[in-house]
């Protein structure tokens, strides 16, 4: 890869990871991104290979991001099969790295949150700009699920309202329908105490008749 991929790479990571500011992105991109007179000494051997393995975190990061579906995937599982079979420090930062980062099948930031916890209970382990970006990505993950968890306390309120709602006129209809059925009943009361009424009446009238004839 050309150190302009390399940096086109980082930049896609950093926008896909808001939190990681631009201090990765120094660390990441190294030199490569600054204008030629305004490039630093030359470091030592220690830091150039800080700046390297930032950088191949986050174009692997930016191969994620620009991968179809199924490519992602393969991606995913490639990472997970060498974060278990070969679980090095580089291997494991990857994983969590791509676990953390939201946008496909196969993010998941709780699991992202429990591999970048324990790299980082070992700081000692990694490199400081693998520590930076470990945090950053933590941070980032944390604030995400902070939001995930007020989404499904909101959800759940507004369920619970509708249920609520769903429930009062539930009740309101069951109450009219009781209702309903109550003066259909009377009605039928009334109506067969009319036609007691009426034959009675009818009754008489039949009787009386023919006495009444002169």
């Amino acid at each position: 890869m050309s150190a302009a991929s390399r940096s086109a790479a980082a930049v896609a990571a950093l926008r896909a990871l808001p939190a990681f500011g631009s201090l990765l992105l120094l660390a990441a991109c190294g030199t490569n991104v600054l204008p030629e007179r305004e490039r630093p000494a030359p470091v030592n051997v220690a830091a150039t290979a800080d700046a390297d393995a930032a950088r191949q975190y986050l174009a692997g990061v930016a191969e994620l991001l620009e991968a179809t579906p199924a490519r992602q995937a393969e991606i995913l599982d490639a990472a997970r099969s060498n974060a278990e079979n070969a679980p090095t420090t580089m291997h494991r930062l990857r994983y969590a790295l791509i676990l953390a980062v939201p946008g496909h099948g196969g993010a998941d930031p709780v699991a992202a949150r429990r591999q970048l916890s324990e790299l980082l209970a070992r700081p000692e382990l990694l490199l400081p700009a693998e520590r930076a970006l470990a945090a950053l990505a933590l941070r980032d993950v944390d604030d995400r699920l902070v939001l995930i968890a007020e989404n499904r306390r909101l959800l759940q309120e507004a369920a619970a309202r509708d249920k609520d709602r769903t429930t009062t006129s539930n009740r309101r209809l069951q109450a009219e329908i009781e209702e309903n059925a109550r003066l259909r009943r009377a009605l039928d009361e009334a109506q067969k105490k009319l036609d007691a009424v009426t034959q009675l009446e009818r009754s008489i009238v039949e009787r009386a008749g023919p006495q009444g004839k002169p």
